[in-house]
């Protein structure tokens, strides 16, 4: 016994579309500006400071610079992060700066990445206060260093950038929260209209008789307004 499937064309679905466009419309900038609203009134915006350092091996600094050396200075960064975001390093810093924050709590605000595969490395805070987040990156690059010396016994240890905060938050994104708030009002409001027509089993049309039932449609009884 062959099972038969529904289906709806491409024209059913326009359609659909066309007569609840209104409300599709309308859905999209609800959910939009209600995003806007929930990230411009509702979520903290925090701010990043930034600084950059490097550490240069033993090795001579007048040696060629081999692929070999460039992976190796990748892999040496992942391992200065895991120093600069150690309980060694942060707890120090909390102890000088006199936070009222965990080491776990601080460590979430830290993060280590590389520069362009070299061994220069960027330290970056974000913090709901930019004077905190940049005093807290300014004590990283002061205590990491010997540290970071003592534990891989680097050559040295430098501060390229001093530390800086920006003026403006990194987050929350406005723009992108609102698409996509936006984004996901339209396709829920797109599945509502379809998922409402699936499950309406009335017939609308003579064409709905012939296609579900089979029948023929001999006439058609019109619908007449009396006037009282």
């Amino acid at each position: 016994m062959e099972q038969e499937y529904e289906t709806i064309d491409l024209r059913e679905i326009l359609f659909l579309i066309k007569n609840n466009l209104l409300a599709i419309v309308a859905s999209t900038v609800i959910c939009a500006l209600l995003g806007f609203i929930v990230t411009t009134f509702l979520i903290t915006p925090k701010y990043e400071a930034s600084a950059t350092m490097i550490v240069n091996s033993r090795q001579e600094q007048t040696a060629n610079l081999t692929n070999d050396m460039i992976t190796t200075a990748k892999n040496l960064v992942a391992t200065y992060s895991i120093i600069v975001k150690s309980d060694t390093v942060l707890d120090e810093v909390i102890d000088q700066l006199g936070l009222e924050l965990s080491y776990e709590q601080l460590e979430k605000k830290v993060t280590v990445s590389a520069v362009d595969s070299t061994q220069v490395m960027k330290i970056a805070v974000q913090d709901e206060n930019p004077a905190q987040a940049k005093a807290i990156t300014e004590a990283i690059t002061q205590i990491a260093p010997p540290i970071i010396q003592d534990k891989v016994e680097a050559g040295s240890v430098k501060v390229i950038s001093e530390a800086r905060a920006g003026e403006r938050p990194v987050s929350p994104n406005k723009k992108m929260n609102t698409a996509i708030a936006g984004l996901l009002g339209l396709v829920l409001s797109v599945g509502v209209v379809f998922l409402r027509e699936m499950l309406n089993n009335t017939f609308k049309t003579d064409d709905d008789i012939q296609k579900y039932l089979g029948f023929t449609v001999l006439g058609v009884i019109p619908h007449v307004e009396m006037e009282g």
